[in-house]
Protein backbone atom coordinates (compact mmCIF):
# COMPACT_ATOMS: atom_id res chain seq x y z
CA UNK A 1 0.00 0.00 0.00
CA UNK A 2 1.42 3.49 -0.58
CA UNK A 3 1.37 6.90 0.11
CA UNK A 4 -1.02 8.05 -2.79
CA UNK A 5 -3.71 5.01 -1.77
CA UNK A 6 -3.19 6.54 1.52
CA UNK A 7 -3.92 9.77 0.78
CA UNK A 8 -6.79 9.18 -1.49
CA UNK A 9 -8.69 6.64 0.67
CA UNK A 10 -8.74 4.30 -1.84
CA UNK A 11 -7.52 1.30 -0.31
CA UNK A 12 -9.88 -0.88 1.08
CA UNK A 13 -9.26 -2.63 4.24
CA UNK A 14 -10.62 -6.23 5.24
CA UNK A 15 -11.86 -6.96 8.49
CA UNK A 16 -11.39 -10.28 10.40
CA UNK A 17 -13.88 -12.70 9.71
CA UNK A 18 -14.79 -15.59 12.00
CA UNK A 19 -15.69 -18.55 10.91
CA UNK A 20 -15.85 -16.97 7.13
CA UNK A 21 -19.46 -15.43 8.08
CA UNK A 22 -19.17 -12.85 11.14
CA UNK A 23 -16.82 -9.87 10.18
CA UNK A 24 -15.85 -8.83 13.50
CA UNK A 25 -15.09 -5.40 12.87
CA UNK A 26 -17.95 -4.12 11.63
CA UNK A 27 -21.00 -6.18 13.33
CA UNK A 28 -22.10 -4.28 16.26
CA UNK A 29 -21.27 -6.12 19.95
CA UNK A 30 -19.36 -9.42 18.24
CA UNK A 31 -15.83 -8.42 19.11
CA UNK A 32 -17.15 -7.89 22.92
CA UNK A 33 -19.12 -11.06 22.49
CA UNK A 34 -15.91 -12.97 21.15
CA UNK A 35 -13.73 -11.95 23.70
CA UNK A 36 -16.00 -12.47 26.77
CA UNK A 37 -16.42 -16.22 25.09
CA UNK A 38 -13.23 -17.13 25.19
CA UNK A 39 -12.19 -15.67 28.87
CA UNK A 40 -15.82 -17.79 30.29
CA UNK A 41 -14.41 -20.81 28.16
CA UNK A 42 -10.98 -20.94 29.50
CA UNK A 43 -12.49 -20.13 33.10
CA UNK A 44 -14.95 -23.13 33.13
CA UNK A 45 -12.76 -25.65 31.13
CA UNK A 46 -9.68 -24.47 33.77
CA UNK A 47 -12.05 -25.35 36.67
CA UNK A 48 -13.36 -28.04 36.00
CA UNK A 49 -10.52 -29.21 34.48
CA UNK A 50 -8.68 -28.41 38.30
CA UNK A 51 -12.25 -29.81 40.10
CA UNK A 52 -12.09 -33.11 38.23
CA UNK A 53 -8.75 -34.15 35.79
CA UNK A 54 -11.51 -35.31 33.44
CA UNK A 55 -9.39 -33.70 29.87
CA UNK A 56 -12.17 -34.49 27.19
CA UNK A 57 -14.93 -33.38 29.87
CA UNK A 58 -13.51 -30.57 30.79
CA UNK A 59 -12.68 -29.65 26.58
CA UNK A 60 -16.14 -29.97 26.22
CA UNK A 61 -17.48 -28.01 29.25
CA UNK A 62 -15.55 -25.23 28.17
CA UNK A 63 -17.03 -25.31 24.39
CA UNK A 64 -20.40 -24.98 26.20
CA UNK A 65 -18.85 -22.17 28.13
CA UNK A 66 -17.93 -20.26 25.18
CA UNK A 67 -21.16 -20.41 23.58
CA UNK A 68 -23.02 -20.17 27.02
CA UNK A 69 -21.11 -17.03 27.33
CA UNK A 70 -21.11 -15.19 23.78
CA UNK A 71 -24.60 -15.67 23.33
CA UNK A 72 -25.19 -14.47 26.11
CA UNK A 73 -22.81 -11.34 26.25
CA UNK A 74 -24.31 -10.53 22.36
CA UNK A 75 -27.88 -10.68 23.73
CA UNK A 76 -26.62 -8.33 26.01
CA UNK A 77 -25.34 -5.63 23.94
CA UNK A 78 -27.83 -5.76 21.61
CA UNK A 79 -30.42 -4.84 24.55
CA UNK A 80 -28.29 -2.33 25.94
CA UNK A 81 -27.55 -0.76 22.00
CA UNK A 82 -31.41 -0.82 21.53
CA UNK A 83 -32.77 1.00 24.95
CA UNK A 84 -30.06 3.20 24.25
CA UNK A 85 -30.82 4.32 20.68
CA UNK A 86 -34.42 4.49 21.88
CA UNK A 87 -33.85 6.90 24.46
CA UNK A 88 -31.88 8.82 21.90
CA UNK A 89 -35.00 9.13 19.44
CA UNK A 90 -37.18 10.70 22.38
CA UNK A 91 -34.35 13.33 23.49
CA UNK A 92 -34.33 13.97 19.31
CA UNK A 93 -37.50 14.10 19.31
CA UNK A 94 -38.21 16.72 22.38
CA UNK A 95 -35.57 18.61 21.63
CA UNK A 96 -36.88 19.41 18.03
CA UNK A 97 -40.72 19.76 19.73
CA UNK A 98 -38.60 22.10 22.14
CA UNK A 99 -37.33 24.06 19.05
CA UNK A 100 -40.26 23.73 17.10
CA UNK A 101 -42.60 25.28 20.18
CA UNK A 102 -39.97 28.13 21.73
CA UNK A 103 -41.33 31.43 22.14
CA UNK A 104 -44.98 30.42 20.77
CA UNK A 105 -48.24 30.27 22.45
CA UNK A 106 -48.46 26.63 22.01
CA UNK A 107 -44.99 26.10 24.37
CA UNK A 108 -46.04 23.64 27.02
CA UNK A 109 -43.28 25.15 29.40
CA UNK A 110 -45.12 28.41 28.78
CA UNK A 111 -48.28 27.41 29.21
CA UNK A 112 -47.09 25.89 32.36
CA UNK A 113 -46.38 28.86 34.08
CA UNK A 114 -49.16 30.64 32.90
CA UNK A 115 -51.38 28.13 34.29
CA UNK A 116 -49.98 28.92 37.64
CA UNK A 117 -49.65 32.13 37.43
CA UNK A 118 -53.66 32.24 36.92
CA UNK A 119 -54.29 29.98 39.79
CA UNK A 120 -52.16 31.93 42.10
CA UNK A 121 -53.78 35.22 41.74
CA UNK A 122 -57.30 34.18 42.40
Amino acid sequence: MSQDEDEQGTSTQKGYRLLGILDVQKTPCAREAVLHGAGASLAAGLLHFLATSRVKRSFDVGAGGFLLATLASWCYCRASNARQRAQQRMIQHGMKNKIIYQGTPADPARSGQNSQATSGSS
